[in-house]
């Protein structure tokens, strides 16, 4: 089999194995070790690692397509994944980082190490804004760095192996490596009980006097970095696998439930089938359009700007079908929807996060309508 065929199946069994343990870690806010353990053993880390480093090397479109069924075991579990996958696919793009260094991390990703890139802060929200963080590295008498700050929405939480920390470096934007088992690394747990994604562990994280050496600066300055083409691709992605498991779960409810007064499953239901059939056309073309944006990416920073409004477009589409095919199953299982009898309600909670993350809302809506109008001029030009 291909490098894709084995992700892709690979992805499948993990699934079948976060599945297993998803309501409970979604009852008690938190990661379970075993879907970590379990993912630091196969190999799926590195699935957009280049092999020359020991990973996978998948094109975005290949990544895409395995994490899709990885996503439909445990949305949470498939978050942590997910942002480990888009900052090794970003910079195999950008090489923003030294190369011995890129090198490294690549290695240590392929072999089991988790990343995530922590930027958020409570002041600041989400860096896609702008703005310089209030966390800081300073220099150090002794030589080195000293890192303080507070963190939100830190994906992993104590699992992560490496943080790459946005800061702010003597008066400019910066990243620094900081790793879990550093003095002065301090946890809050605060996402247990959130709407969404109750088992990702994206709790607070807090810096305080962290001491780091002059290597673990890892870039500073860039003022204005490139787009990142696979974040907004991946997230989607994951919101989208939990639409499609939302669907298998009420199609087999659907199968299964034989009330008395019908004496057949509601299935054979004409009513059912129109609603299971809105379901899934929905799903058949956002997908399609998640894949076929994903595709056209071409990996050269110069079609960069051209694939923003794109990219926009997948990703309102798909946040937008993974809301409503989630309410949609609800109604379509009715009262037991609401309780954890089934994982409808999971999934339909998870996949409100989507709306969240950019570009959302207004902001994607005007990336679309500009690129349109743009497109008009230029032909009538």
């Amino acid at each position: 089999m291909s490098n894709r065929e084995n992700m892709i199946t690979l992805a499948r069994q993990l699934a079948a194995d976060f599945a297993t343990r998803a309501d409970e870690a979604d009852r008690i806010g938190k990661l379970p070790v075993e879907d970590i353990n379990a993912l630091k053993q196969s190999g799926y880390l590195g699935i957009s690692v280049p092999a020359e480093f020991g990973g996978a090397g998948l094109s975005l479109h290949d990544c895409l397509a395995a994490h899709l069924e990885l996503s439909q075991g445990s949305t949470s579990t498939a978050m942590v994944v997910g942002m480990q996958m888009h900052v090794f696919g970003h910079q195999r793009e950008t090489r923003s980082w030294r190369e011995e260094t890129y090198a490294q991390f690549c290695r240590e990703a392929a072999q089991g190490a988790i990343f995530n890139a922590i930027a958020s802060e409570p002041a600041m929200g989400s860096p896609s804004r702008g703005g310089l963080p209030a966390s800081t590295a300073s220099r150090h008498p002794d030589g080195g760095w000293l890192v303080n700050g507070h963190k939100t929405w830190s994906t992993g939480g104590i699992h992560l192996t490496h943080m790459l920390v946005r800061v702010a470096v003597e008066g400019e934007v910066g990243d620094v490596l900081v790793r879990q088992e550093m003095p002065g690394v301090r946890w809050e747990e605060t996402w247990s009980d959130s709407l969404s994604l109750r088992a990702s562990d994206s709790h607070d994280v807090f810096f305080e006097n962290v001491h780091i050496p002059d290597e673990y600066l890892i870039g500073r300055g860039e003022s204005k970095p490139a787009a990142n083409v696979w974040f907004p691709l991946v997230m989607s992605t994951i919101y989208l696998g939990a639409a499609m498991a939302a669907r298998h779960h009420v199609i087999r409810y659907a199968l299964e439930r034989v009330p008395t007064a019908l004496g057949k499953p509601i299935a054979m239901l004409p009513k059912i089938q129109r609603q299971i059939g809105e379901i899934d056309i929905a799903l058949q073309a956002a997908r399609a359009l998640l894949f076929e944006v994903a595709a056209e990416w071409t990996e050269r920073d110069e079609d960069r700007p051209q694939m923003v409004a794109r990219i926009a477009a997948a990703k309102t589409v798909v946040t937008e079908t993974a809301n409503k095919v989630t309410d949609q199953a609800l109604q379509i299982a009715g009262g037991t929807s609401i309780t954890k009898a089934l994982p409808l309600e999971r999934f339909f909670r998870d996949v409100r996060a989507g709306a969240m993350q950019p570009p959302a809302g207004d902001t994607a809506l005007e990336l679309v309508g500009r690129a349109a109008i743009a497109a008009v001029e230029r032909r009538a030009a």
